[in-house]
Order: structure tokens, then C-alpha cells, then sequence
């Protein structure tokens, strides 16, 4: 019987970038997804590479940054193993803040805070004198990310098992030893559940992940150079492709496991960016869609060991996980080849669940 030094469970971005990172390290790699990979949350995401301290949670803030700071390297690497183009961006982002903080700051004005006049960096915004600071923000294009990761992962020879659900890790001595699913078993030293929202399902530890909805829809057929900056405002956000797409998000619901989208609400969605874009009147909706977000009790990642020996956790990254996907892939490999991790992910145990 063919053996693995470590299970993965799950393929969406951070299982995939997890698999590479142990092949470095010599690692034999089973990727088990229940479905096609990379095509859960991950692909559904918008792709906004958002470090913003005003944003993130304090907790995750190192983190956040670390990972922003690896994402070059980490998009270099994937490109030239894969072929293919992640349309990684370096605009920036224009962030509209809540009426709220703008009256909290009665200094806050737009010139103090932008390196150029808001109507030369965007000329068809709307409203050229609502309160906005930029941020050396990147964004990337997530369905190419994970395509491009996906090709990535067997070029570096990791084994991927698709369409095969995982029903619980097995244990030899109270030790992980690999995973049964619906089919069949497979056998390895070590078992990393990546599983997203569907994480809390496995035995034989129940992690408080649930699915967190979001829809949003792209948009087509407007100049190419529309927009350049990535758009983020309390109604909507606006991301562009450097192909000319435009995708425009997102909601934030608790429904269950429902992936379907509504008309009214995509509607809603798309009236908000023209509000902030009035020329979208004349883009057509390219496509709608909704994914499942892995939420948690704290909305903070669970990352690290659990209480059984040999099994270990990287979930519930909610909206960051595009974002997180290197950090986590490089300390979660050096904690599961028995090494320290190079940052402090002690408040992201799953202890902190336990009962």
C-alpha cells in the first residue's frame, strides 16, 4: 500500500500552496478534495490582497503583512512552474471609509491622503470629492491563481485525489495515520485538514467553521483602462481584471451551505457600482456567483497542531484566505516537518476551541 508523508484535505489555494511548500522539503504529498480543486472559496474570491490595518484584526495584523510582502515571490514561483499568468496588479486601492470615521477625523481630506488628485487617478468615479485614501495594496485574479497552483503542485509531483470526500482521519495508537473517505483509505506519517467551511465535518475533532456566503457578479464590455485602482467603499468594491473584467462584490451572509445567487441582490450589487461608476451602465453582467467563506466563532484563522498527535489544522481564513496563502503555507510546513514556525501562531491554535 502506497504511503504519503503527509495528507492534505482539501485543494483550494491554501492546501495547494501548503503541498508545494512541504515538496520543497522533500515531503511526499497526497492533495484529497472533495470535489474539483480549487474550486470552492478560493476560486469564487475576489482576489483583493487587503493588509490594511484599519481592516484586519489586530491579532492577524502581522500575519496579514508577512504575507502581503511574500506575495512577488510567491506569484514568481507559481508563474514559472505552471506557465500561466496570475494577473497579479500593483495599483493600489482607493478606500472610501464610512461616514462615521470621516466624522470621527475632522482632518481627514482627500488631498492629504492621495499621492494625486482622486479625478486624475480615476476620472470616472462619480464623486470626485468624497473623503478616500490609497494604500499600496495588491490584487490578484484568484480562478487563475489556483488553476496556475493547481498546475504548480504536479509539476512539483504532489498526488492529487479528486472527488473523493474524506469521512474522518484515521488513528493507529491515538497517532493520525492517513484518511479514510467514501471510496477508499490512504495511509500517511502526517494529515492536514485545509478543508474550508467543510472543515468542522471531520473526525474525529469538530472545528467551529461554517460557511459564510458572498455573492458578486463581473462585468464586461467598458474601456480597459475604466478603472485602474481597486475600489473598496462600505456599499460595494470594485476589482479590476487586466483583461478589461471588472467583478464587483460582495455580500456577507449566513446561509448555510447555499451557493445559489439572487437576481435582487446582484441587482443591488451591480446598482452600487454604478452609483460609484456610472459608465458600468453600460457594461454587461458577465457572469454571478456566490462562494462559501470558512467563518470561525473569532473570525481568526485556526492554524497548528491539534490535540491528537500527527494532526494538524490550517482553516478558517474567512476573507483571507487569497491573501494568507503564503504565510500559511511556509509556517504550517516548517510546524508539520517539525520545525518552529518563523511567526507566532500560538492565538490561532485550535486549543482555543477546544471544550
Amino acid at each position: 500500500m502506497k504511503t504519503w508523508d503527509v495528507i492534505i484535505v482539501g485543494g483550494g489555494i491554501i492546501g495547494l500552496s501548503l503541498a508545494i511548500a512541504l515538496r520543497k522539503r522533500g515531503a511526499r504529498v497526497l492533495i484529497v478534495e472533495r470535489g474539483e480543486p480549487g474550486r470552492e472559496a478560493s476560486h469564487a474570491a475576489a482576489g483583493m490582497l487587503a493588509d490594511c490595518t484599519v481592516e484586519t484584526p489586530a491579532p492577524l495584523q502581522p500575519l496579514a503583512t508577512a504575507s502581503a510582502r511574500m506575495y512577488p515571490e510567491f506569484v514568481h514561483e507559481i508563474q514559472d512552474e505552471s506557465g500561466a499568468n496570475v494577473d497579479l496588479r500593483d495599483q493600489g486601492t482607493l478606500v472610501f471609509p464610512p461616514s462615521e470615521h470621516v466624522h470621527e477625523r475632522p482632518d481627514f481630506s482627500t488631498a492629504s491622503l492621495l499621492p494625486a488628485p482622486l479625478v486624475e487617478m480615476e476620472p470616472a468615479l462619480a464623486d470626485p470629492n468624497r473623503p478616500v485614501f490609497h494604500l499600496k495594496e495588491r490584487s490578484v485574479d484568484p480562478p487563475a491563481l489556483v488553476a496556475a497552483a493547481l498546475k504548480a503542485a504536479r509539476h512539483r509531483e504532489v498526488d492529487i485525489s479528486s472527488g473523493t470526500a474524506v469521512t474522518e482521519v484515521s488513528l493507529v495508537n491515538g497517532r493520525a495515520a492517513g484518511v479514510a473517505t467514501d471510496k477508499t483509505r490512504y495511509a500517511s506519517g502526517a494529515v492536514v485538514t485545509c478543508a474550508g467551511a467543510w472543515s468542522g465535518q471531520l473526525p474525529p475533532h469538530h472545528f467551529p467553521t461554517r460557511p459564510v456566503k458572498g455573492q458578486m457578479l463581473a462585468v464586461v464590455g467598458t474601456p480597459r483602462n475604466l478603472l485602474r485602482h481597486v475600489i473598496r467603499a462600505p456599499e460595494v468594491y470594485l476589482v479590476p481584471r487586466s483583461d478589461g473584467r471588472i467583478v464587483i462584490g460582495a455580500t456577507i451572509e449566513e446561509a448555510g451551505f447555499d451557493k445559489r445567487t439572487d437576481p435582487d441582490t446582484i441587482h443591488r450589487l451591480q446598482q452600487a457600482a454604478i452609483a460609484m461608476l456610472p459608465a458600468l451602465a453600460n457594461a454587461r453582467v458577465l457572469e454571478a456567483w456566490a462562494g462559501l467563506r470558512p467563518g470561525t466563532p473569532d473570525n481568526l484563522p485556526i492554524l497548528g497542531a491539534t490535540a491528537t498527535p500527527g494532526y494538524f489544522v490550517a482553516t478558517g481564513h474567512f476573507r483571507d484566505g487569497i491573501l494568507l496563502a503564503p504565510v500559511t503555507a511556509h509556517v504550517m510546513a516548517q510546524l508539520v516537518t517539525g520545525n518552529q514556525p518563523e511567526h507566532d501562531i500560538s492565538m490561532f491554535s485550535p486549543a482555543r476551541f477546544a471544550d
